[in-house]
């Protein structure tokens, strides 16, 4: 798995690099995977910003967090964790609007210790497109 390391004196990362290296040690999951995912316990977890939940619509039974509190909501061991962060081994499913933050940010959980985070490809726009539950 790639790791998020302090930038060093070698050369640049463009995003594109860095998020094909990330993505290597991710099993990204597609939407309708996630949909039975979340059917067999595990946590989706909805990290767009409120501007685009509004216009969009929501994940039913998703946990909302937007991406500046997601490690504090989901780290077990955390003061400030959500219920839902019961454990190490919870199975997260993290969804942004298109499938791109929400790879950084299963790598961070994963640096956490929640060895089975990782996302949904192509994020909410995909779960949408395939005709998923969605709530206004």
């Amino acid at each position: 798995m790639y790791r998020l390391e302090p930038a060093t004196s070698a050369a640049p990362v463009g995003i594109d690099e860095l998020l094909d290296r990330v993505r290597e040690g991710l099993d990204r999951i597609e939407p309708r995977e996630a949909f039975a995912a979340a059917a067999d316990g595990a946590l989706l977890v909805d990290i767009r910003y409120a501007e685009l939940r509004d216009r969009d619509g929501l994940i039913p039974g998703a946990l909302v967090v937007e991406r500046n509190e997601l490690e504090w909501r989901l780290d077990p061991l955390g003061s400030h964790r959500a219920a839902e962060a019961t454990s190490h081994d919870l199975r997260v499913v993290v969804i942004c609007n298109e499938g791109y933050a929400s790879s950084l940010a299963a790598v961070s959980l994963r640096q956490l210790g929640l060895h089975r985070a990782t996302d949904l490809v192509g994020g909410f726009q995909a779960w949408k497109a395939e005709g998923l539950p969605v709530s206004h």
